[in-house]
């Protein structure tokens, strides 16, 4: 038996999956949660007025159904190639345990009701933004990433949309996107380079089994790589620090922004000088920690 054989009998054996943790994978839950978690913070960070829980709450689950079907119309078009890879052959399509035809008509359902959510119950606006995130997620970033490395660049756009949505569902009547909006989306535009390039060369292997080459350097795991995410991670810290300049952030939240800007920095100077898995790793940790840590500095500062 081969590692791959084993690593899904062990998978099964482990996991015993249930309808309830196949629709759990397909939705990606943890990301959804992590996605809908950056819209919620830029809310309360853009909002001057007394906070209308219903709309957060309203938000939470729109902007959780809209990503939740993002990732599963990525799952039903990588189906084939999340066969071929170590971390995806475990997912509900590529076993069987899921149809397609089921899958299209689970994320069909999430989708189009998260949109009705955001547009009936927030305004208009923000429902543009979950179709957009949507569409350009599935039926752009996703075929992408089979053809060129510049997909992570088109893909920065979808994963940049939470804060937009979130400021733009603190705005009445048709919805308004804010100047304070389009600080929150760069901040999280260029986190996505360095955030992606690090699971891009911790799983360049297996990415590699699926045809998909998503580091910046067509080497794959070189200096080049290295280099260039160091570039995006050093111009993150002064995109990170305007909210300071624009009135959005106080001392002490620009004190914790500088502080986790020039950590994240030093991991990715480590992975330059390395150009190791493990720096990569750590540097793909930081990035998990990095734009929470600076979403909320910037919201309590």
């Amino acid at each position: 038996m081969n590692e791959q054989e084993t690593y899904v009998v062990k998978s099964k054996e482990v996991l015993n999956p249930t309808k309830l943790t196949d629709y759990i994978q397909f939705c990606k839950l943890r990301l959804s949660t992590l996605v809908v978690f950056s819209a919620v913070i830029s809310y309360f960070t853009v909002n001057e007025a007394a906070t209308d829980w219903n709309r957060v709450i309203t938000l939470i689950i729109g902007g959780f159904l809209v990503t939740c079907s993002s990732n599963g119309f990525n799952q039903i078009i990588e189906r084939d190639v999340d066969k071929l890879m170590t971390r995806t052959m475990n997912r509900p399509l590529p076993q069987g345990r899921m149809s397609v035809a089921e899958a299209l008509v689970l994320a069909c359902v999430m989708g189009v009701l998260g949109i009705f959510i955001l547009t009936y119950f927030i305004n208009p606006l923000s429902g543009i933004l979950g179709l957009s995130a949507l569409i350009s997620y599935a039926a752009i970033y996703t075929p992408l990433k089979r053809v060129t490395p510049f997909a992570v660049f088109i893909g920065a756009f979808p994963g940049a949309i939470p804060p937009f949505l979130g400021s733009v569902a603190a705005t009445d009547g048709f919805g308004t996107i804010t100047f304070s909006a389009g600080v929150l989306f760069a901040i999280q535009f260029l986190w996505q380079f360095p955030h992606f390039w690090a699971i891009a060369w911790v799983m360049h292997d297996d990415y590699k089994k699926g045809g998909f080459h998503l580091l910046p350097s067509l080497a794959g795991r070189d200096k080049s790589s290295a280099f260039q995410n160091l570039v995006y991670t050093l111009c993150l810290i002064p995109v990170s620090l305007s909210p300071i300049l624009f009135g959005m952030c106080g001392t002490i939240g620009g004190i914790i922004i500088l502080i986790a800007g020039i950590l994240f920095c030093y991991q990715s100077y480590i992975l330059y000088k390395e150009c190791t898995i493990k720096a990569a790793q750590q540097l793909m940790f930081g990035s998990f920690i990095y734009l929470p840590v600076v979403q909320l500095a910037i919201l309590i500062g």
